[in-house]
């Protein structure tokens, strides 16, 4: 009998058995933090109050809205100051102020999408250079140059339309968005572009079947970014136009002051109802545009 195949002798009850390895598990517990929890509600507050005043004066009467305290609710509720808003042209700024807000993001996502991916891709000193350059512009407010821009839009007819308030909105809003886009377009991983090119993929494949795909997170942060500046731009809409044709609804806003006078509850019906719908698009969308911001800078 070969010494491979002699029976192994069996293990007696003396013999010890070892104990079963466990790991050991950490548990963390969470200290209370009073001056945070402190901090949030006061915060909660200095939020929920003015919200809560302006619906409530909203809802009250033109003769009541001066004499009651502006944080006690109103007996005698009405929405007759919403009706008066929506029958006063309400509804032609907000149009307006959809179809710029739609424009730019179209524009801003057409142009920066691919300019982030070649400030991305493109690593010689001229592209560097330029994507320096082009990120000046964040440091560069609309104030500035009003009057050249005023000066350029008249020369090219613009003036007293939707384009002359979609054009210089689109363009201050690039450089930001390019700055967010390049972040997210970093985190993508060198391994997939070389994959990519070996199975002889053309930079315009790698770009809608790989960067699009993978960027859909900056790419809403970037969508949220420029609704938001688009929507509540006044500066540009103040300047650039004069009819009542492509007014929008911020310079509409500031002309209810005249318009109604000391007429506070309707004034504040038309905040309310500006604020609606881009309030909406926020709380769909609030955890993308914090995570496209948070990742700024790549890895």
């Amino acid at each position: 009998m070969s010494h491979d195949t002699l029976p192994r002798p069996a293990k007696t009850a003396e013999e010890p058995v070892e104990p079963p390895r466990t790991r050991r598990r950490r548990h963390w517990t969470r200290r209370p933090n009073p001056l945070a929890g402190l901090g949030s509600i006061i915060w909660l507050a200095v939020v929920i109050v003015p919200i809560y005043a302006m619906i409530s004066a909203s809802l009250t009467r033109q003769d009541q809205a001066l004499g009651n305290n502006a944080l006690k609710p109103p007996t005698d509720p009405t929405f007759a100051n919403y009706n008066t808003v929506l029958h006063n042209g309400f509804g032609h700024f907000l149009a307006n102020t959809a179809l710029v807000a739609a424009a730019v993001v179209g524009i801003v996502l057409v142009l920066c999408v691919p300019l982030a991916y070649v400030a991305v891709r493109t690593r010689t000193v001229w592209s560097g250079a330029a994507f320096r350059l082009f990120l000046l512009g964040v440091a560069i407010p609309a104030q500035a140059v009003v009057v050249p821009l005023y000066l350029m839009i008249a020369k090219l007819n613009l003036y007293d339309s939707l384009l002359a308030v979609i054009l210089p909105t689109a363009a201050f809003a690039m450089p930001v968005s390019v700055l967010i886009l390049t972040g997210t377009l970093r985190d993508i991983s060198e391994d997939l572009y070389e994959a990519m090119a070996l199975d002889g993929a053309s930079t315009t494949r790698m770009l809608f079947q790989l960067v699009i795909p993978l960027t859909k997170g900056g790419i809403s942060t970037v969508v949220i970014y420029t609704a938001l500046q688009a929507w509540n731009g006044f500066i540009f809409p103040l300047i650039f136009t004069q009819s009542d044709g492509p007014r929008v609804l911020t310079l509409g806003l500031f002309n209810y002051v005249s318009q109604f006078g000391v007429n506070i509850p309707a004034l504040l019906a038309s905040v309310v109802l500006s604020g609606i719908p881009i309030f909406a698009v926020y709380l769909v969308a609030r955890r993308a545009l914090v995570g496209g911001l948070m990742g700024v800078g790549g890895k």
